[in-house]
């Protein structure tokens, strides 16, 4: 699995801007304010060839005693039970503080390794702006600028350093990794077992029952299988207690390691925002998707209907994915269920020959041109495999920066429907041709086809 990073410290030295670093994108909000951030915020990274999850947390107060930052400190201790190795942010410019030495106190505490990355560091000489933080008695500290990015690089790798390669070979097993998933106490628990035709996890009447990720391997129709049971996961500002938000790391993580994800949802139950959260998740990872709506035959038939509307409203971005009516205690659907698990796992790992692809395209283009963009209307060329799991497709051509997302959308259906992609996400990636012609002007005039070299303008 992902080794995690979390990222501690006081208010406002910089940790979601880290963040946004770590994971080349913007989803942390920055700003000149202490106390932005509250809730911990979990993203992905790489560096070289190992791949990280990162949780920017709130700013730490370890002495506050009751309020909004007693809360976020809460947050902050059960982030680093979680966490593989801490990254502990602290600024440059202001120096070191009595808040920085009480959190470097309940560091040293913990059985994980910490990292001193000195904040804000840029155009001052390292050695004077890391100086100060040597009596954290934390290691050597490290100037970073998480602004401009200097330093970031070495202190990801020292953390990173003990963990292992990821394991090329583990891709190429053909073995299905298959994660339960859901909120807690929908039957997770006892869908495995209604699998197994054993009680091989415990299944109880109460949330949280479960508080890590279990594998069970398992034989089925003559296939092995490897079944991934998680911990429920609830919104994070419902959980405190330290043992079941170190469970929602878990369960993130199990998704990333799993093939094929199976959402359970409760039927009993209106479908809820953290569903379709658990669910983007595990899209936004390129996952195989199978929905089993569990507890279905303790429903009457206008219940039913209504669930059936609430599915098509809240989780409609799964239209790639099949839905199954089970129940798990009484065994109702599952082979079904299981039919379609294999299908995603199929679709998810599909060799897609290159000479097909590029029919495929071609014949699409033919029923369907490309909008014009100004005079010129986008050229697509060929395409090819670029990866599985989920698939993705390169179409390389010109001016395909130029494309709307509704063609995307009608060359994904076209390529879901001819190569028969049901239950996996699938991705488009466009790559523009290199214009031999880029050095040529336009004129003055502003006609575009009224052009001429470089070399030419020069000489008149």
């Amino acid at each position: 699995m992902k080794p995690t990073l979390v990222l501690v410290g006081r208010p406002n030295v910089g940790k979601s801007t880290l963040f946004n670093r770590l994971t080349k994108t913007r989803d942390a909000i920055v700003a000149d304010m202490p106390g932005l951030t509250r809730d911990r915020h979990y993203g992905h990274g790489k560096v070289g060839t190992k791949p990280y999850l990162v949780v920017d947390t709130g700013g730490f107060e370890p002495l506050a005693k009751e309020g909004i930052f007693h809360e976020m400190a809460r947050q902050t201790e059960q982030a680093i039970a979680e966490a593989d190795a801490v990254i502990f942010v602290v600024d440059g410019r202001v120096g070191m503080t009595a808040q920085d030495k009480e959190i470097a106190n309940k560091l040293r505490k913990i059985q994980r390794p910490v990292f001193v990355a000195v904040n804000k560091a840029e155009g001052m000489k390292h050695t004077v702006v890391a100086a100060d933080f040597y009596e954290l008695g934390l290691g050597e500290p490290h100037p970073i600028s998480a602004t401009h990015g200097d330093g970031v690089r070495d202190i990801v790798e020292q953390a990173l350093a003990e963990f292992p390669e990821p394991d090329e070979g583990e891709d190429k097993d053909e073995t299905p990794r298959v994660a339960i998933v859901g909120r807690p106490n929908v039957g997770k628990s006892t869908l495995i077992n209604a699998l197994m035709g054993e009680e091989r996890v415990i299944a109880f009447d109460m949330p949280g029952t479960t508080r890590d990720a279990i594998f069970v391997d398992f034989e089925r129709n003559g296939r092995k299988y490897t079944l991934i049971d998680t911990a429920g996961l609830r919104r994070r500002g419902k959980v405190f207690e330290a043992v079941e938000k170190f469970s929602v790391i878990k369960t993130l993580q199990s998704i990333e390691d799993a093939n094929v994800v199976v959402l359970v949802l409760d039927a009993d139950q209106d479908i809820s925002d953290q569903d379709a959260h658990i669910a983007g998740f595990a899209v936004d990872s390129g996952r195989a998707l199978v929905v089993a709506v569990n507890k279905w035959d303790t429903l009457d038939s206008y219940r039913r209907e209504r669930i059936k509307v609430d599915l098509e409203q809240k989780l409609k971005f799964l239209n790639f994915a099949t839905f199954h009516y089970i129940s798990a205690l009484k065994g109702m659907g599952l082979e079904k269920l299981f039919a379609s698990v294999d299908r995603a796992y199929a679709a998810a790992m599909a060799k897609l020959p290159t000479p097909k692809l590029t029919r495929v395209l071609l014949d699409a283009v033919a029923r369907q041109a490309p909008p014009r963009h100004g005079i010129f209307r986008p050229k697509l060329r060929y395409a090819h495999q670029g990866g599985s799991n989920p698939p993705l497709i390169v179409v390389h051509g010109n001016a395909l920066d130029a494309l709307p997302e509704s063609y995307r959308r009608y060359l994904e259906h076209t390529f879901r429907e001819v190569f028969k992609l049901q239950g996996t996400p699938l991705r488009i990636q466009f790559n523009v041709a290199h214009n031999p012609y880029a050095v040529k002007a336009v004129r003055k005039t502003g006609n575009p086809r009224d052009t001429f070299y470089k070399n030419k303008d020069k000489k008149s």
